[in-house]
This record gives C-alpha cells, structure tokens and sequence, in this order.
C-alpha cells in the first residue's frame, strides 16, 4: 500500500487522524452492509454473490486502513496482536469463561 500511497502523493493526508477517520467510516460502510439483515440472511451470504463481494471490498478497505495507521505510527501489527492475545487470555482464562465449567 506505501507505494500506492507514494505513487498518488497520498503521504501529506495520511495522518495518524485522517487514517482513523477514514478506517471509521469504512467500518461503518461494513456494517450498513449488515444492519437490517436477519441472522439467518447472514449465514447465508456466500450465496449472494454481489452482496458477499462487497463484504469482502469492505473487508479489504478496512484492512488497508488499519495497516496504513499501523505503519504510519509504526507499530508492528503482529507483535500487537500476540501481546493483546497473552493479555485477553490472563483476563479471560478459558476455564473461567462463558458457559465453561
């Protein structure tokens, strides 16, 4: 995505703040997608082939945007991930979990 963003002069825009905004309003383009259907219809996506390539475009923009804000404030995505995921599982224990026992 860098070099699209250097290949477009897109670099200036690409703040920390105009990222997020960004990243924000493609989550929401996500969920129009969903808001008013069923539970059902949900699980049933795949075999709407129009409807389930504009998830997966939504999907594909929201990604981009979280990468670019993560490079741009140089964070390393994966090590984030694996340290959120030791945390969530010393918040969370599985045996002390939801409908566990």
């Amino acid at each position: 995505m860098l070099d699209s963003t250097i290949e477009r002069n897109w670099e200036p825009f690409h703040t920390p703040r105009n990222l997020v905004l960004a990243l924000t309003g493609e989550v929401g383009e996500l969920a129009e997608i969903f808001q008013w259907m069923t539970d059902k219809e949900v699980q049933e996506i795949e075999c709407d082939k129009d409807r389930y390539l504009h998830v997966q475009q939504e999907l594909a923009d929201v990604l981009l945007y979280l990468v670019r804000l993560a490079s741009v404030l140089k964070i390393d995505l994966n090590s984030a991930v694996a340290d959120k995921l030791v945390l969530n599982a010393l918040k969370y224990p599985a045996l002390t979990a939801r409908n566990k026992q």
